[in-house]
């Protein structure tokens, strides 16, 4: 299971939640108030995420290992 992090509209708190992949933003509870009024975060991990386009972090690693040409 995925952990998805998310921020309460009630009181602005931020949290991860281990959840089912299926699980809804309804479904979660902010651990603070107990609103459900919460909205899903996109993670830094997702969103830089790159594989299988050629980019990414070790795009800008030469052949050998370092920054830069060889």
């Amino acid at each position: 299971m995925p952990i998805y992090e998310y921020v309460c509209r009630k009181c602005s708190e931020v949290f991860s939640a281990f959840q089912s992949i299926n699980a809804d933003e309804n479904d979660t509870e902010c651990p603070k108030c107990s609103s459900n009024d919460v909205k899903k975060m996109v993670s830094a991990f997702s969103c830089c995420s790159t594989a299988g386009s050629g980019g990414g972090i070790n795009s800008s690693f030469g052949s050998s290992g370092g920054f830069g040409g060889g």
